[in-house]
């Protein structure tokens, strides 16, 4: 799937917490031809202008549950549906600056029925208001 498609363009944001910035929000689609239990997400791979992001600061929320990435290695009754948008947060204090910035997004996924890996990476500019 392209970049394009993959990002919902309205879903770049700070995330604000009890008026503090904690972090920043994105929301994506998967880049798999299908759905998928969070059990098969490997890894959600955040990098910004050039900076990336801890594994331990994702957050991702589908279906109005929020895991960490190692919390989602044992979820087997939540599906990330095919063009669905799920939110993935980073946190970080200050959350991003007002402006343009970069993203590269690489999803990780390991279906079952199949004898590799598969690694789906996006770029995209957006803009944080």
């Amino acid at each position: 799937m392209f970049a394009k498609h993959m990002y919902n363009p309205d879903g770049f944001k700070n995330t604000v917490v009890n008026d503090e910035i904690v972090g920043f929000q994105f929301d994506m689609r998967i880049q798999y031809y299908r759905g998928v239990t969070l059990s098969i997400i490997r890894n959600i791979e955040v990098e910004v202008d050039g900076e990336a992001y801890q594994r331990e600061d994702i957050r991702f929320t589908v279906n109005g549950e929020t895991f960490t990435l190692e919390e989602m290695r044992t979820v087997i009754d939540n599906r990330w549906l095919f063009g669905q948008f799920a939110t993935v947060t980073v946190m970080k204090q200050g959350g991003l600056k007002t402006g343009a910035h970069h993203i590269k997004c690489t999803q990780t996924i390991a279906p079952s029925y199949m004898p590799m890996i598969l690694v789906h990476p996006g770029e995209y500019d957006f803009e944080i208001r």
